[in-house]
């Protein structure tokens, strides 16, 4: 019999999250301050609908006010960055989330870029990759921090381990790549132009799957003992029956791995959780408050004076 225990509860953990992140948005109130979330959709993607739904949900949940554009299809870049430049000036918007993708018309980086750098809590900005880079401060995209999240749940240190990434995106690969190397991993990024990957794979102490195609990785592909990160989410209907699937063979890996993440119920909702989390900091970082020793929040000036 497989021990759950390898199973890796993304629920559980993002639960955790958005408690503290409640918690720090009452202490928020003290200072008579609601953080505000602006979501702009454009067009009528089912997937992308639910999304935002999910997230203006959580952000609810979280005593966060949200603020919902809905935009046409038709809707051109100049259209957006204009709405986004309304947002920037906003005092009542501390977070902006562009649900992707956007239509093809729309030059969706000249629009993620019109978001203020401070405000850009997808952290997709040039100015926030910039920074996560050269390990500055920034806001780091949510999907993999909340993978971050869940690889420390299992391994605190990870500073040496050999750690794989399949896929090269701007949302997910390259971000997730740059955060194992600032943890001191030792780092290959493999993608669809990679020879032999199930060869680079199976040396990987972490890997970390965003490929968007169902049970990609094989059980051959991984190492016995690995941890393993399914960012995949793929949406196979079969006799007018939905299923959601991983980017890994999930039920022949299980046995090999020391930890894993299900579809659905592991990288999903660490996603929401850290958006969340990136919006109380860019608040906090608006308003010139902190986090304090004792998880308090306290006003900039007022910390360096303890």
């Amino acid at each position: 019999m497989i021990s759950e225990n390898k199973i890796i509860d993304g629920k559980s953990i993002a639960k955790s999250i958005r408690e503290e992140i409640f918690h720090q948005a009452n202490m928020l109130k003290t200072f008579n301050i609601i953080p505000g979330l602006a979501v702009i959709q454009v067009g009528h993607n089912p997937s992308s609908t639910i999304y935002v739904r999910n997230k203006v949900k959580a952000a609810t949940e979280a005593n966060i006010h949200s603020f919902i554009f809905q935009f046409e299809e038709s809707t051109s870049t100049e259209q957006l960055k204009m709405k986004i430049e309304h947002l920037n000036n906003d005092p009542k918007v501390n977070g902006i989330l562009v649900q992707l993708p956007l239509p093809n018309h729309i030059e969706s980086m000249e629009v993620i870029n019109t978001i203020a750098p401070e405000k850009d809590i997808d952290g997709l900005t040039i100015e926030n990759v910039g920074k996560l880079v050269t390990r500055q401060k920034g806001l780091i995209p949510c999907t993999p921090q909340g993978c971050l999240i869940l690889i420390k749940s299992i391994e605190p240190v990870i500073k040496g381990l050999q750690a794989v990434v399949v896929g090269r995106s701007n949302i997910v690969g390259r971000p997730m790549s740059n955060l194992l190397v600032n943890e001191d991993c030792t780092v290959t990024i493999v993608h669809s132009r990679t020879y032999n990957i199930e060869k680079i794979c199976e040396k990987a102490d972490i890997l970390v799957i965003a490929a968007g195609k169902p049970k990609l990785v094989k059980k051959e592909w991984v190492k016995d003992g690995a941890i393993v990160i399914d960012v995949g989410i793929n949406r196979i209907t079969k006799f007018a029956t939905t299923k959601l699937l991983g980017d890994v063979d999930f039920d022949n890996i299980l046995p090999k791995v020391r930890a894993i993440t299900p579809v659905p119920g592991g990288v999903g909702p660490m996603t929401i959780a850290c958006l969340l989390k990136n919006t109380i900091e860019a608040t906090m970082g608006q308003k010139g408050l902190m986090l304090g020793k004792n998880g308090d929040i306290v006003k900039k000036d007022n910390f360096k004076s303890l």
